[in-house]
């Protein structure tokens, strides 16, 4: 059996990637492809457990503040999980893996915005997760203000329907995401053939649009290419 391919969603809180990728998810399973979504932190019990320290703002009420190492090495530790649990079982059944989140964020969020540097982040991840790299990643960059807006109104919805206060990130400072967002770009112009950036040009194009842009680089970069295989 081929080994399934692995595409990453990755960008700023608020950029619209985790609706992009259940829309993905559902239009593959429709067309009759095997496939295994996950966000991270989390999908694993230990994923979870460590996604409330790093995400919950009132988990610094009985932990403390975490520094930036320790937040590093969390965030690996639940990615160490993830593959061994489920992204590396779902490529060998030749499944298609969709993730919220891989080690970019890790570089941006990490290396970027709390300034710990990219080379620290890549040492970690060929290290910790033996250099394992998506064959595809999407990267939903929109403006900077309307990302955080719309993370904020987002995770506000989410304290009040369901009691989750997931946005310990979002009370950084503007100047924190700033860091963040030019990571991304940075990332996407060290590895073009592999991130496709969706957004960054200053337009706010519809969700249906961005969905079909996506479906379309899904379809000539790991679609067609699997078709053509003997």
């Amino acid at each position: 059996m081929a080994r399934g391919q692995f595409i990453t969603f990755e960008g700023l809180d608020g950029s619209g990637k985790t609706t992009q990728l259940k829309r993905l998810a559902e239009w593959l399973k429709a067309s009759g492809h095997s496939t295994v979504t996950l966000r991270q932190p989390g999908s694993t019990a230990l994923g979870e457990r460590l996604r409330a320290v790093l995400l919950d703002s009132r988990s610094e009420n009985t932990l403390g503040p975490l520094s930036p190492m320790a937040e590093m090495a969390l965030m690996f530790a639940d990615r160490a999980q993830a593959i061994a649990e489920v992204i590396e079982p779902a490529l060998a059944a030749g499944s298609i893996v969709l993730c919220d989140r891989f080690t970019d964020s890790t570089e941006a969020y990490q290396g970027g915005g709390q300034g710990l540097g990219s080379e620290r982040v890549l040492e970690l991840h060929r290290a910790v997760c033996n250099d394992l790299r998506p064959d595809l990643t999407i990267l939903l960059l929109p403006s900077l203000q309307n990302s955080l807006q719309r993370a904020r109104r987002r995770n506000q919805r989410s304290l009040q329907k369901e009691g989750k206060d997931e946005n310990r990130f979002e009370r950084e400072s503007d100047d924190f995401y700033a860091r963040i967002h030019r990571a991304y770009q940075q990332i996407a112009e060290r590895e073009p053939q592999r991130v496709v950036t969706i957004g960054d040009d200053g337009t706010e194009n519809s969700i249906e649009a961005i969905e079909l842009h996506i479906r379309r680089v899904v379809e000539g970069r790991i679609l067609a290419p699997q078709m053509s295989e003997p």
